[in-house]
């Protein structure tokens, strides 16, 4: 068995003036790798090759792990019909829970709502974590430690990158979840990073949706980034060695924009193999990662990506390499990540697959989907978990 250190942990988070985390565990079973893979006792195979990544990055990060000083999302904690004994710096929420104000945290209250920002911490490492899989042999980045919302996941590298729009009602639409038009509401993760006034209110565009600004799409569609810098690109000199897209552009940011681009870089190259193939490979680098909600997730919409261009190119999609450069864990998501650990992973060949389309321009989230993917059986082993998010 191996143990996370949760008093060194907590002794640092108190010195930072910090409240010390409490968990369910902190030991999990020893990794098995053989060949790429997790193996039981018996040095049978198991699960997948994205489980096996998940596994052991999650054990790099809390065995290596570094504890931020300084972060800057918060979690908002909301607790209503609480009373606050402000000379005690201590909640006391309807159920009779005592939660203690520390110097690092601020509260408000609003009507019958106390609201706490509590800073949100993270262990991360810097080094050592690097992921690859070969597409042509089925490989994937799919996991089978809790359920991937794999669809929305395609439907936003493809509103990024095919669309080239940050209008969220767009990315609604890719889901069939548009309700703006009745109700003026966003129904995606992105709805808080649209852009607001001073007031609170959205910024809208020329359509009178809300957009994220100055980023993702705001940066892919000035530059035409996908059909211009890969596409076309490597349709002229398959060989060349600067086919690469870039999200992170400093002018764009000098604009009002919501987040920061997190999975920034990508280059992509052919490979004439050996076989006679022609194969098309990409790198996806990261410059930070919340592995524990969305590590699969990136890794699985580029890969998809990645399928997707190699079906308009006419190349057999070939490795695809995840470069994260700093991966995090929330301290929220300590509890999580060791669960996942103990999990047991369901064992399956789970390969991202994509329609025969012959142009990028034409695919829909429904046309990539998963062979060998048992999404009912993973959803009874190793249901969802829930993940705080940082603001």
């Amino acid at each position: 068995m191996k143990n996370f250190d949760l008093d060194r942990f907590n002794a640092a988070k108190i010195k930072l003036g910090e409240n010390p985390v409490q968990l369910v565990r902190t030991d999990y079973e020893e990794l098995i790798i053989v060949d790429n893979y997790l193996v039981d006792s018996n040095g049978k195979r198991i699960g997948t090759k994205g489980d096996m990544y998940h596994k052991k990055n999650f054990d790099t990060i809390l065995q290596k792990g570094c504890l931020d000083h300084n972060p800057r999302p918060n979690y908002i904690d909301i607790y209503e019909n609480a009373k606050y004994y402000e000379k005690d710096k201590l909640i006391i929420t309807e159920d009779d829970r005592k939660i203690e104000i520390v110097e690092n945290e601020k509260l408000e209250i609003v009507d019958n709502k106390i609201i706490v920002e509590v800073p949100a911490h993270t262990l991360s490492v810097n080094e050592g974590i690097e992921c690859t899989y070969d597409l042509s042999i089925g490989e994937s980045p799919m996991i089978t430690l809790r359920p991937i919302a794999a669809r929305s996941s395609v439907a936003e590298i493809l509103w990024i990158y095919q669309m080239q729009s940050n209008d969220l009602v767009d990315f609604d639409e890719l889901l069939n979840k548009n309700t703006w038009d009745k109700d003026h509401k966003i129904n995606n993760w992105w709805e808080q990073w649209a852009l607001r006034d001073k007031f609170g209110n959205y910024i809208l565009n020329e359509k009178g949706h809300p957009i994220i600004g100055a980023c993702y799409g705001g940066t892919t569609a000035p530059r035409n980034m996908i059909y211009t810098e890969v596409i076309e690109a490597i349709r002229k000199n398959p060989d060349g060695r600067r086919n690469i897209t870039c999200l992170w552009q400093i002018d764009d940011f000098k604009s009002p924009h919501g987040l920061k681009p997190c999975a920034f870089l990508t280059i992509w190259n052919v490979r004439h193999g050996w076989d006679g193939k022609d194969y098309l490979d990409m790198t996806m680098v990261q410059r930070s990662s919340d592995f524990a909600t969305a590590g699969c997730i990136n890794q699985v919409q580029y890969a998809a990506l990645q399928i997707m261009v190699a079906k308009d190119l006419g190349y057999t999609p070939g490795t695809f390499t995840w470069k994260p450069v700093n991966v995090q864990i929330y301290d929220r998501h300590i509890d999580q990540a060791i669960e996942m650990l103990n999990r047991d992973p369901i064992t399956c060949n789970a390969t991202i697959k994509a329609k025969d389309k012959n142009s990028f321009r034409d695919f829909t989230p429904d046309d990539i989907y998963f062979e060998d993917y048992p999404k009912e059986l993973i959803k009874e082993k190793n249901p969802q978990l829930k993940f705080p998010l940082g603001i």
